[in-house]
């Protein structure tokens, strides 16, 4: 039995840890009731940057989920984060939805294809030639390259989607420029996100379906990981990896 004693604050993964395409997974809705009934801080993380908080929680409301929205990190706001940081009041080229241009609205920063500080790459169903082509001659001109989250694709009823790794893939091919990534498997998304709730790396574990993403940069954020077998990890994909979560669980209903 592993103890989970020390463990005062978590970090959760969103899809395939508590809802799947739009489906509540088991044991989700009694964690983040037992995780509010005892005043634990927690988080929900996504690397999707489309929706801002407040869609993603009416989102998972509308499935069964009470998220509220100051309980969701999303790669967008990490984003944010790490560019306040850097840059405070700074400008940036943004191709992206809602959520990354309500985060960098929120954080002071001017949104400008004039001479920007960054060229900002997140997901987004909208770029065209002429964004693309805005965007790698900013950065040829000097701007830096941020790019929210590495994910080649993204999941649709219909198969896969080109998402914000790919387009990063395009625009690095054209300038030769590598982005940095905020997003997971970035440990700095899991940082920021403990800054947010006031937890510590020692105390807080990070519950995810993903060997590449959620459980090596929890690794490498210290934290006590937690893989669930309701995503894409199988004993096959598990033994591809040169490292091992602390706990292998069903769903998230063995937590509750």
């Amino acid at each position: 039995m592993v103890d989970r004693s020390k463990i005062t604050s978590w970090l959760t993964d969103m899809d395939g840890v508590l809802v799947h395409e739009g489906h509540v997974l088991p044991g989700a809705a009694e964690l983040i009731s037992k995780w509010q009934a005892e005043d634990t801080p927690f988080l929900v993380l996504t690397n999707n940057s489309i929706y801002t908080p407040r869609d993603l929680s009416a989102r998972l409301t509308a499935g069964g989920l009470n998220v509220p929205e100051e309980r969701i990190w999303t790669s967008a706001l990490a984003t944010a984060a790490f560019l306040d940081k850097q840059m405070p009041k700074g400008s940036a080229y943004v191709i992206g939805e809602t959520g990354l241009t309500q985060a960098l609205h929120d954080i002071g920063y001017t949104q400008t294809d004039n001479n920007p500080d960054y060229v900002v790459l997140g997901e987004t169903r909208n770029f065209n030639f002429e964004n693309l082509t805005k965007a790698i001659r900013l950065i040829n001109a000097g701007a830096r390259f941020i790019a929210t989250n590495p994910d080649a694709t993204g999941p649709s009823a219909d198969g896969p989607l080109p998402a914000t790794g790919s387009v990063a893939a395009l625009i690095t091919k054209a300038t030769g420029m590598e982005p940095y990534i905020v997003g997971k498997p970035n440990p700095m998304m899991f940082r920021s996100a403990m800054r947010k709730i006031g937890a510590h790396s020692e105390s807080t574990g990070m519950i995810g379906d993903r060997m590449d993403t959620d459980v090596v940069a929890g690794i490498e954020a210290g934290l006590h990981t937690v893989l669930v077998l309701t995503g894409i990890a199988d004993d096959a994909e598990i033994r591809k990896y040169p490292f091992r979560p602390t706990e292998i669980l069903n769903s998230v209903a063995d937590l509750v």
